[in-house]
């Protein structure tokens, strides 16, 4: 029996101009998120209910994440992979079927154009090349 390793294969890295985009990505979305955020856990105007304490200590913790992306881009992109899953969710799971029913308000209208925005610069900037290599390609090979 082997007790080494097997090596492990180098991972091609994007270039430097996309980890760029990537920061500036990930930078965004702190800034975004961490002003509410935070200043509304740490300094509440009124006690939230459950659903929303819970909302609003993601989206924090979410920002936090973020900033961790400047520094490293490529060991955060599963943050980027989750921003683009749930935006696109929201879209057709709550903005379609209101859009079907006729139930559009300003709050549904505002919060298209922000996911729409977050799906395209993310389908955008995401390294699928390296999301592939890493993540997708050796998914279903399991070692024995």
């Amino acid at each position: 029996m082997n007790l080494q390793s097997e090596p492990i294969a180098e991972v091609k890295k994007p270039r430097a101009w996309r980890l760029h985009l990537m920061r500036g990505l990930f930078f965004l979305n702190f800034i975004s998120l961490a002003s509410d955020n935070w200043s509304a856990i740490l300094f509440p105007k009124e006690q939230l209910d459950t659903l929303s304490g819970v909302a609003i200590s993601f989206w924090a913790g979410f920002s936090l994440l973020n900033l961790i992306g400047v520094r490293f881009p490529l060991k955060m992109v599963p943050i980027l992979l989750l921003q683009l899953l749930y935006k696109s969710g929201w879209l057709l799971g709550t903005y379609l079927p209101a859009q079907n029913a006729d139930l559009l308000n300003p709050s549904l209208e505002e919060f298209f154009w922000i996911c729409v925005g977050g799906v395209v610069l993310n389908l955008l900037i995401i390294p699928w090349g390296y999301v592939y290599r890493t993540f997708i390609r050796d998914f279903f090979r399991f070692k024995k």
